[in-house]
Order: structure tokens, then sequence, then C-alpha cells
């Protein structure tokens, strides 16, 4: 069983920062790409930014430049660093992660609890 464990959220003024960390636990599967999605109050979830195993993350245009994901494969960690936060990242930041499960090598997604951003001043 699969599980991913979210920390770092919480309270920040505008244009300060944040570091989100996800933690995927468990055995029996190979992880393939690492993620953060979010959901604000009233809207719908959105990707905010996806990694592969090796690199070439991508991101939503509206946190490019001030948003940075890594990941920490041998930790089977990935981390959101999360700088000039607006009002408007105000939202529940979701882990995800798509996995195979050896040794059959279905695919599964898999999402963390959630972690709440909240920028205001």
């Amino acid at each position: 069983q699969v599980q991913l464990v979210e920390s770092g959220g919480g309270l920040v003024q505008p244009g300060g920062s944040l570091r989100l960390s996800c933690t995927a636990s468990g055995s029996g599967f190979i992880i393939n790409d690492m993620g953060w999605h979010r959901q604000a109050p009233g809207k719908e979830r959105e990707l905010v930014a996806v990694m592969g195993p090796g690199d070439n993350p991508n991101y939503r245009d509206s946190v490019k430049g001030r948003f940075t994901i890594s990941r920490d494969n041998g930790k089977r960690t990935v981390y959101l660093q999360m700088n000039s936060l607006k009002p408007d990242d105000t939202a529940v930041y979701y882990c995800n992660a798509k996995v195979l499960v050896v040794p059959s090598f279905r695919s599964l997604e898999v999402w963390g609890q959630g972690t709440l951003v909240t920028v205001s001043s």
C-alpha cells in the first residue's frame, strides 16, 4: 500500500515563502511522476507543478518563476518551494504520485491528505 504524507503548510503574509514536503511510504511500487495540485474554496482542483523521476518539471503559468518543484528519489520525497506568495495562492495543496505496483505493473494514482496554505496579511 502506498501512502503520501504532506507537511509544511501554514499561514504566511503576501510576499512570503513556504516549503511543502511530501514523502511516499510503503513497499512494492515504483514512483513515476510526483507533483502538487491545489484547490481553493469554491474552485476546482488544479495542477500546480509536476516532475518525473529525472527532471523536466512543469508548472502552471501563474506560479512560474515563483514556485520550484524538486525531488529526492532516494527519500521518495517531493518538495514545493513557494516564494513571493500571493493571496490567490491560498488553497489546500495536495501531493500526487503516479506509481507502478510491482510485480503486476498496474498503474495507480495516489493522493495525500492535503495541507492548507493561507496567504494573508
